[in-house]
């Protein structure tokens, strides 16, 4: 079932408050599931960074790519997220895609905080419209021939952790190296000279520390969903020192071919703004199936997840190695 702010984001066009584009069309965050209104332009770039919603574009037919091409375009389409920095970071992308005098609509609901964004743009754009309909709230403006302050105003640039490591907003933990990562890179094993991979790698943090305490590390394969994030990977993984592979991949969903003496995972658990164990669980049995046999996989978790039945069933040995009061440590060996 498609997101209602997808209906929400076409509604101006489909009550006629808004004439149909015929021209070239960018759509951020794009997801599938939506429908053109009547002479609406089927030329649309649709961008999407996550592998599923990717897959799924991919799927109904619709040109995608994990990110925007240069344009210009005569419209862009904005789907919200849930975070700020990573919105603004879209605004300023379409302004600077966009034609002059072409529209740039946005959509969202509240917990996707279109009301706040509704309120930033228009201290910058006099021409700011608004239309509430299915749950959200679609806004649009024109884009002016001058966008260098409005630009400068949205761009949240890249973020610095530990002196080395870079992120950029709507990443996992994208401002400070998650808590329940720093325990797990704590107690890597020291010895290690194999083969290993990182599930659900994010911007790279446990695969640099995996590097750097195992040096006879023969490689580390990252497995991650969301395109920007492996980018980000790349480059503060350039240095290291064992070879690096890197998958777009949904692990979820997508068969990992290789086999591997070690795996490590800080399993993501949150579709939305909910918790899905059933999406840690599936990733854990994911990365138990792609171990050589006697291969150990660690993985940290929050201390409510119930992953040790999935471990269990999926490894020949399973346990805990450390508890504190928020997280816990778990190993399985094949």
């Amino acid at each position: 079932m498609s997101r209602e702010t997808l209906k929400t984001l076409f509604h101006p066009f489909e009550s006629g408050t808004l004439e149909p584009v015929t021209g070239r069309v960018l759509f951020l965050g794009a997801e599938a599931g939506y429908r053109l209104p009547d002479g609406f332009s089927d030329d649309i770039a649709a961008a999407q960074p996550f592998r599923s919603f990717y897959n799924a574009l991919e799927k109904a037919g619709i040109a995608v790519e994990p990110e925007a091409g240069e344009g210009p375009y005569d419209l862009t389409l904005i789907l919200l997220t849930k975070h700020r920095g990573e919105n603004e970071n879209r605004v300023a992308e379409a302004l600077q895609k966009t034609v002059p005098g072409g529209f740039i609509v946005i959509a969202g609901s509240k917990e996707d905080g279109v009301q706040s964004m509704r309120k930033r743009l228009g201290k910058l754009f006099a021409d700011l419209e608004a239309m509430p309909k299915y749950h959200g709230v679609a806004l649009w403006f024109t884009r002016p021939d001058d966008v260098k302050a409005a630009v400068e105003a949205m761009t949240h640039p890249t973020v610095e952790i530990d002196g080395r490591f870079t992120t950029v907003p709507g990443l996992f933990s994208h401002d400070r190296v998650d808590e329940g990562s720093r325990i797990l890179a704590e107690r890597l094993p020291t010895d290690f000279s194999g083969l290993a991979a990182d599930f659900g790698a994010g911007w790279g943090y446990l695969s640099a520390m995996l590097a750097e305490t195992a040096p006879s590390t023969v490689g580390i394969d990252l497995y991650e969903a969301d395109w920007r994030a492996l980018e980000r990977a790349k480059v503060n993984l350039r240095s290291a020192a064992p070879q690096m592979r890197f998958f777009w991949q949904d692990l979820a969903l997508e068969p990992v071919k290789d086999r591997y003496d070690l795996i490590i995972m800080n399993p993501p658990f949150h579709t939305g703004k909910a918790a899905e164990p059933s999406l840690g669980k599936t990733l854990v049995k994911a990365a138990a199936g792609a171990l050589k046999p006697g291969g150990r996989l660690l993985l940290v978790a929050n201390r409510g997840l119930p992953y040790e039945d999935v471990l269990a069933e999926n490894c020949k040995k399973s346990g805990e190695e450390y508890r504190n009061a928020r997280f816990k440590l778990l190993w399985g060996v094949k």
